[in-house]
């Protein structure tokens, strides 16, 4: 049977080549292709799968010819590790976005997903660096959708700012509105035109309201609380990232560490996948 490694290996190295536009190129191409974006891509996973530098990852899959092979690579023939490190910059979000969805493919998802946020720190920037982007925030702002049944990130947004919870929210469940059947969220998200905008699309809120009125404690006490409570897997998603990956982001700038959330959360889903 084949072990862990090489089921995790198999599935993205399938994803990488789904996500890359076109018909997946070959592994390396002599002259101006060099290594095709897929092995690249699938080499990141490995990077975040083992947890290890760039450097010491090449290394270990030099003693792992039968994983190189699956790259269609032989070990003399696998990148340096400068190679892998420019080449994720120059990979456009959309590329990790794609994979992220087709991460979520490999799992039959549940009847009630959930909303929240947390913050992942910052690897410590240059000074000049952190002047001449702007940075406001100690912490990358991080809301995740998630699916309680099966603890599937669905979707990922980041933010160098702290914008309103209801924002942010709305603009990740209306992009995944085919993938939601019950969302629950803390008062955070309590915004009615979302609760109309998602009850249009035929899913039902389960969003707590903010108390200002009788009323509102009237719509809180209709809720029903072992549904609302889910939304702390979520919470149990965000310690087990944090856990497994670690709590600071390693790429310096702002936009690779939006990468590198992205494919963290794919990552996991492909990991819980090979699991089952």
């Amino acid at each position: 049977m084949p072990s862990r490694l090489a089921r995790f290996t198999d599935r993205c190295i399938d994803l990488s080549q789904n996500a890359v536009i076109g018909k997946p190129a070959p592994a390396i191409k002599k002259g101006d292709g060099g290594y095709a974006d897929w092995v690249i891509i699938s080499i990141h996973c490995l990077r975040e799968y083992l947890n290890q530098p760039y450097r010491r990852l090449l290394d270990i899959l030099h003693e792992m010819p039968g994983i190189a092979a699956k790259l269609g690579l032989s070990v003399d023939q696998l990148p340096d590790f400068t190679t892998v490190c420019t080449r994720k910059q120059d990979l456009k979000m959309r590329i990790w976005r794609v994979l992220l969805r087709l991460s979520v493919s490999l799992h039959d998802l549940g009847d009630v997903q959930a909303i929240d946020a947390t913050g992942f720190k910052r690897h410590q920037a240059s000074r000049h660096y952190v002047l001449r982007v702007g940075y406001n925030f100690d912490d990358i702002k991080t809301t995740a959708l998630v699916d309680c049944d099966t603890s599937v990130i669905l979707d990922i947004h980041c933010s160098m700012k702290q914008p309103h919870d209801t924002q942010v929210g709305r603009q990740v469940l209306t992009r995944n509105l085919t993938k939601l059947t019950t969302i629950t969220a803390d008062k955070s998200y309590d915004w009615d035109a979302l609760r109309h905008e998602l009850r249009d699309a035929g899913i039902r809120p389960v969003i707590k309201h903010r108390e200002f009125y009788a009323l509102d404690k009237a719509h809180n006490a209709r809720h029903d609380e072992n549904v609302y409570h889910r939304r702390s897997i979520v919470e149990a998603i965000f310690f087990a990232l944090k856990h497994r990956f670690g709590e600071t982001l390693r790429a310096r700038t702002w936009f690779g560490q939006f990468r590198e959330l992205v494919l963290k959360a794919a990552v996991r889903n492909i990991e819980q996948a090979v699991r089952l």
